[in-house]
């Protein structure tokens, strides 16, 4: 699917992906049900996240927080401050570190109700999506506290690309149980 270039492609994208990620979790065999992820036979998987997540909790929940980071973010808009959208102390140098910090939130957590948080942040970010026009989420420099970048770029981030991400974890998770 082509990068979405404007609202109507952005709603259906991130839908899309979102209806296609379930539907995975749905299908899924006992097997990916119950054996942990493990991707270390793989050289090509070296990024930090094919080490980091060992279950389909972790990347639901990884997906949620990056969600609560938007909306969090998104308050810049009726505030006109200008916070930062990566936690406090984070950079995208660090934001692996980030990621730490939301895996080590969720480890308490059930698959259900790691599915139920992340089912409530994707209903959120889009009723938030909504309230854009086209020319807010896709005009660069729109919103200053954006940075020269256009808001409709960290939807985008957060929904239909880090959905394709979890669907492709959860393929390679599929072929290890075969």
């Amino acid at each position: 699917m082509p990068r979405p270039k404007n609202k109507g492609e952005l709603i259906q994208a991130a839908n899309t992906n979102y209806e296609k990620l379930l539907t995975m979790i749905e299908k899924r065999s006992d097997a990916e049900k119950t054996m942990a992820y493990d991707f270390s036979s793989d050289e090509k998987k070296k990024e930090a996240h094919w080490k980091r997540d060992s279950n389909l909790r972790d990347v639901l929940m990884h997906l949620n927080e990056w969600h609560l980071l938007l909306l969090d973010w998104l308050k810049n808009r009726e505030s006109g401050s200008n916070k930062p959208f990566l936690m406090e102390g984070y950079n995208w140098k660090t934001y692996g570190d980030m990621n730490m910090v939301f895996y080590e939130r969720c480890q308490s957590l059930s698959e259900e109700e790691a599915l139920s948080r992340f089912k409530d942040s994707h209903k959120k970010v889009m009723e938030a999506l909504d309230t854009f026009s086209q020319e807010e989420l896709f005009t660069n420099t729109y919103y200053p506290w954006v940075g020269g970048s256009c808001i409709g770029s960290y939807f985008i981030s957060t929904t239909s690309s880090h959905y394709d991400w979890a669907m492709k974890k959860m393929k390679a998770h599929r072929n290890n149980c075969q």
